[in-house]
């Protein structure tokens, strides 16, 4: 294990230290720094970094209203009954408005507020320029290093905001319900690709069977490089009915990816995805900071607004000024 400097009065190493022993209000300080897009957040990611790759990170989407807070509430209290510590990331990519995260999972979620062995985040796009999936990233490190052997990782919607950051997590739960026609549309225009286990909550209400029906016709086309056939578990989170079965079926796919080749590979993906991201936000940074200040970028605006220039020139051109070109 690497050995960190030792801690001088005022370095970066004693906030690392205190998130290496877990002191939840260091965890709270780096993770503040994270969502701020601080510089001061990446000489700790640096050092934080190498003691991480140990939580079990267990992404959740599906459409609102599926029930996913109350699946990721129960989710914790059977982890926490096997005294691990969780924390669970909230991400809200849709409330521009308020510039924070909807605060309801942390209402629904009160029994585990106070608990100690539990660590509560809600996240919004803030500052993020399209980087929400690399700032989670970030937070998971961080509650990784920390010692929390599990994260859940729970998104508001199915968009591609959502689709990106459930792709950081070692396994993808999609939550469904049986009201809706159009969440077998959004499986086929890319859950399907990334849930590695359906859940169909709510599944006491009327309907649900004939909707089961159709996920397992869809699961049952379905062919994967890394050999596993998605698992559907029907669920009624509310009375904590098939919950059991959920985390089972969690603890099966992890298995399944030490067990198989394909594990190296499921890593290295999730690398490459991770240093893509974060290449992107940094050379999209660098731009807007050296050539795309607000005055600029409100001319060229107008101008596309208007039709007096279209969006590919206009790009061309800021390339051209950061010498990309």
């Amino acid at each position: 294990m690497k050995k960190l400097p030792r801690a001088r009065s005022g370095h970066p190493n004693i906030l690392v230290e205190e998130v290496l022993r877990g002191d939840p209000r260091a965890v709270a300080r780096v993770i503040s720094q994270v969502e701020d897009d601080t510089q001061a957040a990446i000489p700790l990611l640096k050092e934080l970094f190498s003691r991480t790759g140990r939580s079990l990170v267990i992404g959740i989407t599906g459409p609102p209203g599926a029930g996913k807070s109350t699946l990721v509430d129960r989710l914790a209290g059977l982890y926490r009954k096997e005294d691990q510590r969780v924390g669970i990331i909230a991400v809200d990519p849709t409330s521009p408005f308020t510039g924070g995260a909807i605060l309801g999972d942390r209402i629904r979620m009160q029994v585990h507020a106070t608990d100690p062995g539990v660590f509560i985040r809600s996240m919004a796009t803030r500052g993020h320029l399209g980087g929400l999936a690399k700032a989670t990233q970030d937070v998971v490190s961080v509650l990784d290093a920390a010692g929390y052997q599990v994260v859940l990782v729970e998104t508001v919607g199915v968009g591609q905001d959502e689709v990106d950051i459930v792709r950081t997590a070692d396994v993808s739960v999609v939550v469904l319900m049986p009201d809706g026609g159009d969440d077998v549309q959004a499986m086929k225009a890319g859950l399907m690709e990334i849930g590695d286990l359906f859940v169909l909550n709510k599944s006491d209400k009327e309907g649900a069977e004939r909707f089961e029906r159709i996920l397992l016709a869809i699961l049952g086309g379905a062919s994967r490089k890394d050999g596993w056939s998605p698992r559907l578990v029907k669920t009624v989170a509310t009375q904590g009915e098939g919950v059991e079965e959920v985390k089972a079926r969690i603890e099966e796919y992890r298995r399944h990816l030490r067990e198989s080749p394909a594990a190296r590979q499921h890593g290295e993906e999730l690398a490459r995805g991770r240093l893509l991201q974060l290449l992107r936000d940094r050379l999209l940074g660098r731009v807007l900071e050296r050539v795309l200040d607000e005055a600029t970028l409100e001319r060229y605006s107008r101008s596309l607004a208007g039709r007096e220039s279209d969006p590919y020139t206009i790009t061309e051109q800021i390339m051209k000024k950061a010498g990309l070109k």
